[in-house]
């Protein structure tokens, strides 16, 4: 392989990894479900949509005063579970475990702590893009 290969080979490398580096559109009730108030910024002045898409963000310009294309609220397992945790109803009691939650047909997450892991689930007719 001569040097040209090489230089060839790394840029078809670089345009790779760029490709892979792209986010992935996050869902309806990921991003409708962010209050405007709470809207963690993700993208700079002018950012179109299909831009703000792809580096896998949400993307609402209908509220001024606030970003744009904002970062998605965290995934969950199930769509019903996506949420603000200020949304959350508690569903359990403290200590309950994730199979006694799931038995009761709630949503359970412990990545926050003060707040319900086992919480009751929303519609996901209220979600829009």
């Amino acid at each position: 392989m001569g040097p040209r290969d090489a230089q060839l080979l790394a840029v078809l490398l670089v345009l790779g990894l760029c490709a892979l580096a792209g986010g992935e559109k996050p869902s309806a009730c990921q991003c409708s479900r962010l209050s405007p108030q709470n809207r963690k910024n993700c993208g700079f002045p002018g950012i179109t949509s299909e831009q703000c898409f792809d580096k896998g963000c949400c993307f609402d310009s209908s509220v001024a005063g606030v970003p744009w294309c904002f970062e998605p609220l965290p995934k969950q397992e199930s769509e019903q579970c996506v949420m603000e945790v200020s949304a959350r109803k508690d569903c359990g009691y403290p200590g309950i475990s994730p199979e006694e939650c799931t038995s009761r047909n709630c949503c359970f997450s412990n990545l926050i702590f003060e707040v319900p892991w086992c919480f009751f689930p929303k519609s996901v007719e209220d979600c829009h893009y």
